[in-house]
């Protein structure tokens, strides 16, 4: 019998890679897209629902995605259409800020049968596709299936912070597990700490875990009953941070999988103090393996530690 999938839905399109020093590249991106492809490569079944042209550089994110062991649901595709763009130009350090050439017009599709549902990032913020991403978080709730979101905010792109906080807020109450980034929680709700963003989040009706990662200081798990931060074991040497955080919540979402966390009504609920922190491991121990090379490269999991998931922390 065929495992569901787990449902991504959002962006996927070109990166356009400016190094501080040395040749342009292009390759496939968009957050979504990327976990995705990440969970596949984990051995996750994924379907990526998201909105590409038939061009060159559509046919190239198809290529990678399927590549990766993913599948791309056939109304992905727009006859006619353009791909997407994002210009990452990284500084001295590999870290990369972005520009954007969009085009998001997701018309509303019926959630499949899925084990799961992951939203974010553009997808989630940008009109008009983003009342197509909110109706099937919508309609994963009607099924009480687990829903995960990840905000993934480009503050260049947000016109005004406090829709761009109702939004979010709207989004995470749909969703079982929220993850953003401390940069995330400072653009969304400026002088407020990243533990007070993550409690007001943990407000929302369905939400019982919120992850926020701290880049080279580690990831902070705040659930209900209790708050867990982890750092990295050791200090791996950064290539760049493309992807980082996409392969952060792939591998937090297979390790759940391999948990038996994506099932049944208040799924995380149970999870303690350890299980927290293994899990940030886990998901640490992927991303660590993105930052050492070059783009948004998420590992397999025979690259990451003997014994993944839940062993990460040994």
């Amino acid at each position: 019998m065929r495992t569901p999938p787990l449902v991504v839905a959002g962006e996927a399109l070109v990166d356009i890679v400016v190094p501080r020093d040395g040749q342009v590249t292009e390759a496939v991106g968009g957050s979504p897209m990327n976990v995705a492809v990440g969970l596949a490569r984990l051995g996750v079944p994924a379907l990526l629902i998201t909105r590409v042209g038939d061009d060159t550089r559509g046919r190239l994110v198809l290529e990678h995605v399927r590549s990766s062991g993913a599948e791309v649901c056939p109304a992905s595709v727009v006859p006619g259409g353009r791909t997407s763009t994002a210009t990452a130009r990284l500084d001295e350090h590999g870290a990369a800020t972005y520009e954007f050439d969009l085009v998001w017009d997701l018309p509303q599709l019926e959630l499949p049968e899925a084990m799961g549902l992951h939203v974010g990032s553009l997808g989630a913020s940008l009109a008009p596709g983003r009342d197509a991403v909110l109706d099937l978080a919508r309609q994963a709730v009607d099924r009480d299936m687990f829903v995960s979101y990840d905000p993934n905010i480009r503050p260049s792109l947000v016109e005004d912070i406090e829709t761009a906080w109702s939004h979010v807020q709207e989004l995470a109450s749909l969703s079982h597990l929220v993850k953003l980034s401390d940069e995330d929680a400072a653009a969304l709700r400026p002088g407020t700490s990243y533990e007070n963003v993550a409690l007001e989040l943990l407000e929302g009706v369905r939400t019982e875990l919120v992850i926020v990662t701290l880049g080279p200081g580690g990831a902070v798990a705040v659930g209900r009953r209790h708050t867990v931060t982890v750092t990295p074991p050791a200090r791996v040497p950064v290539v760049d941070t493309v992807g980082a955080g996409d392969s952060f919540m792939a591998a937090a979402l297979a390790s759940l999988e391999a948990r038996g966390r994506l099932n049944g009504s208040g799924p995380l609920t149970g999870m303690d103090e350890s299980e927290h922190s293994s899990l940030l491991a886990d998901a640490m121990a992927a991303a660590s393996v993105t930052c050492s090379r070059r783009g948004a490269n998420p590992p397999t999991r025979r690259e990451l530690p003997p014994g993944w998931p839940g062993q990460a922390l040994s």
